[in-house]
């Protein structure tokens, strides 16, 4: 059976914060508010770990507009994108033998909107989403469902990812050669353990995440 490189989503193949901002710049100048509605927006968003419920109701005491989750959750993958490197390391590794899968926490319509809007639901073998399997990373049985469903197994596998409890911490109790990205956590520890000679290493995916995923569009 095929090996396997598990993936992070937001802050990792994609520029989750990045789309945040457009999507808060869009949908406040939209309301009629002015830049400090924005501002209040990005500065407490804790980098989408704050409940968007909380969130907007936070919001909406503060500016006196109604925020609604699941417009969020339709609106905001509109707001997502991909750097071609990102898709043609992706590309590389799947021609190279490796099974793809994306583990990902999150909502089931948010995540996926993003995953087909960036067409990183095409590139990879299988999208592994918290809320359809039940299961949250660091939980070591999502990246085993991963697996499963990318048709690989856990044995001599990778994860990449941004979170040093999520997805570093996740992936090593999985089993998985773990990599870190990205500069959004920056207590993380660097831990990532050396490729050895005999197989493919999905290095050069990682670093292309890394970097490509750090740029954001002018709002």
């Amino acid at each position: 059976m095929d090996r396997l490189v598990c993936f992070d989503l937001d802050n990792t193949l994609i520029d989750r914060d990045g789309a945040f901002r457009s999507w808060a710049r869009w949908w406040t100048n939209r309301a009629g508010l002015g830049a400090d509605a924005y501002e209040w927006l990005v500065a407490h968003d804790n980098g989408g770990y704050r409940p968007r419920g909380e969130l907007f109701a936070s919001f909406g005491q503060r500016f006196g507009v109604r925020m609604s989750v699941d417009e969020y959750d339709r609106d905001h993958p509109a707001f997502t994108w991909v750097d071609d490197a990102v898709l043609a390391g992706l590309a590389s590794l799947r021609a190279a033998g490796w099974r793809l899968a994306v583990v990902t926490n999150g909502a089931v319509v948010q995540q996926t909107g993003k995953l087909n809007h960036t067409g990183i639901a095409d590139a990879v073998d299988y999208c592994c989403i918290s809320e359809a399997v039940g299961v949250r990373k660091p939980d070591p049985r999502i990246f085993a469902i991963a697996a499963e469903g990318a048709g690989a197994t856990l044995d001599g596998g990778w994860m990449v990812g941004d979170h040093p409890a999520y997805d570093t911490a996740g992936g090593k109790a999985a089993g998985l050669t773990t990599i870190h990205v990205g500069t959004h956590h920056p207590d993380r520890p660097r831990t990532t353990t050396s490729v050895q000679s005999s197989r493919p290493s999905p290095s050069s995916t990682d670093h292309n995440s890394d970097h490509h995923a750090r740029r954001s569009p002018s709002n």
